[in-house]
């Protein structure tokens, strides 16, 4: 069984793999080794014929805080794992490096999460913002506990939304425009509403009512299932999923290249509380 740093493996009932983030210090913030390892684990349970179901999960009171944007040297650390896409210049100049990086760690992580041919169920607590929607949304089922907040607060520094654009897909398209133009959080109990959400829990009981539903998958043929999960997907992405993923893509890269030109950051600073710029030591300093 591979090590894990960030992350923990589990078989805790026949037939289910759990994943479990576990970074709660710094509520399950997404560094570069976070992203490889959960995809090198997603990648053991699907290679695992014995598993029909996996689950996701994160330890502490917040199931993530999205991308850790206090991590150093970012592209130098992708030389440190095994890229599993084709996408290359990870060090380069310009927008290169960044365009690199987040093909195959953001929408390409999530795309490959999207497609694992098997059962996916997330178990989400407490606040799930920006990144963490693009640990949520790959996954074919969302239990919530009562707590559970989601949010993408992108736009408030410049960016239309978090790479993996699913927004429309998930809330629908004004509900979409609403959260993304507000940044606002919306509750566990408003997101099932818009069938983003399968189910709500307590909190005690959300790791339970997670394994309650991969047992009744757990039934069902593992062959049956991937046809299943891979007949959805395809009739999502013939509705222009995956082309309207791409232009989001390519409408954010533009944007981290505009407020590269304007204040050598990849997002607009002045967006961020006073508090989080002092945090991440910005010295804010328009250009021309």
């Amino acid at each position: 069984m591979k090590e894990f740093q960030t992350i923990l493996y589990e078989n805790p009932a026949q037939h289910v793999a759990r994943i479990v983030l576990n970074r709660p210090e710094t509520r399950n913030s997404q560094d570069t080794r976070l992203l490889y390892e959960l995809n090198d684990a997603f990648d053991l349970a699907a290679q695992d014929d014995t598993v029909k179901v996996i689950i996701l999960a994160a330890n502490g009171p917040h199931f993530s805080a999205g991308h850790d944007l206090r991590e150093q040297n970012p592209y130098q650390k992708m030389s440190e794992f095994e890229t599993v896409g084709t996408w290359c210049g990870f060090t380069c100049a310009g927008a290169e490096a960044q365009m690199a990086r987040e093909k195959e760690i953001y929408i390409g992580f999530s795309e490959r999460w999207r497609n694992v041919p098997k059962p996916t169920i997330a178990a989400v607590q407490g606040r799930c913002v920006a990144g963490g929607l693009m640990l949520v949304w790959p996954c074919d089922i969302i239990i919530a506990s009562d707590d559970a907040q989601f949010s993408d607060p992108v736009v408030s520094f410049g960016i239309g939304g978090v790479e993996f654009f699913q927004h429309p897909w998930e809330v629908g398209v004004r509900k979409a425009k609403e959260m993304l133009f507000t940044s606002d959080f919306l509750s566990a109990e408003e997101a099932k509403q818009l069938g983003m959400v399968n189910q709500i829990v307590p909190k005690e009981k959300l790791q339970d009512a997670a394994l309650e539903m991969a047992a009744k998958i757990t039934k069902k043929s593992l062959f049956a299932l991937k046809l299943t999960k891979e007949a959805v997907n395809v009739a999502q992405d013939v509705q222009g999923r995956a082309q309207a993923m791409q232009t989001s893509f390519a409408l954010h890269q533009l944007a981290h290249t505009h407020w590269s030109k304007l204040y050598n950051m990849l997002i607009d600073p002045t967006g961020l509380p006073p508090e989080t710029q002092k945090a991440l030591g910005m010295k804010i300093e328009k250009k021309g």
